[in-house]
């Protein structure tokens, strides 16, 4: 295990979830903390946790990562001390609604592909190239395993975790001959605030989607994530495709009655 004591650790989508899990995990090893969301009470909470609890390093970036201008500006003011970024974990995403496409809703579809894509391009084209320039850096993008496979009522955000794979794929070749590394992480089904996103609130449609089986967590994903970043710099983990036990694809899934 190759040690990120003190290294400097950006989380986009770090109020919630996966990313606040990976908050967690990173501060535990010794890492620094840029944490990135819209949600600034969420993260200033998290932060006041982290420092408690760890004496964690912590820098909030209250930022939408679909605002390009935003991030622009956000990312050009961190403090001298913050602006090495050694590792960057796109993790921001969402989806919205189960809707076919000829049925569904743009401004839904306008949502994920801005925070989906263009948000992981925009940090990512911000932040990689001080990356090269060091010869030093991680890029981790969390995908889905609707990056891999299509499901009914769900093309459009299918299609922008397709692309993030297709980005990670391409990113690591445009970074070849450089040590910079790129990894993807995608997750199965994980018990956050996905489903309640998805469905805009409705608690008892989202609760659901995990009835009858043991989801992954948000630590199961965050352990997955850190083991990434923590493997000798000869060493790149491509990509991660990490599922319940009781889920075969992103369709079939043993349920059973609890």
């Amino acid at each position: 295990m190759a040690s990120i004591q003190s290294q400097t650790v950006l989380i986009t989508g770090a109020s919630s979830g996966i990313g606040a899990a990976c908050a967690r995990a990173f501060a535990a090893a010794g890492a620094k903390l840029i944490l990135a969301a819209r949600r600034l009470d969420r993260l200033e909470n998290l932060a006041a946790d982290l420092t408690a609890k760890c004496a964690a390093q912590v820098h909030l970036a209250q930022m939408d990562v679909g605002d390009r201008t935003q991030v622009e500006s956000t990312l050009n003011a961190l403090p001298d001390s913050w602006r090495t970024v050694d590792i960057l974990i796109n993790n921001a995403g969402l989806s919205r609604g189960l809707d076919k496409l000829h049925e569904g809703s743009i401004q839904d579809w306008e949502e994920m592909i801005d925070t989906n894509m263009k948000g992981l391009l925009y940090v990512t084209r911000s932040l990689v190239p001080g990356m090269v320039e060091r010869g030093q850096g991680h890029v981790i993008n969390i995908g889905s395993i609707a990056g891999h496979q299509t499901y009914p009522n769900g093309t459009v955000y299918c299609a922008t975790k397709a692309a993030v794979r297709a980005l990670s794929e391409g990113l690591k070749m445009d970074l070849l001959g450089t040590p910079v590394r790129v990894s993807a992480v995608d997750p199965g089904m994980v018990e956050t605030e996905f489903s309640e996103v998805r469905f805009r609130g409705d608690t008892e449609r989202s609760s659901k989607v995990y009835q009858g089986l043991t989801p992954l967590t948000p630590e199961d994903v965050a352990d997955t994530i850190l083991f990434c970043a923590t493997r000798p710099a000869h060493v790149n983990i491509s990509e991660v495709l990490l599922v319940p036990t009781e889920q075969a694809s992103a369709t079939l899934i043993y349920r059973q009655q609890r």
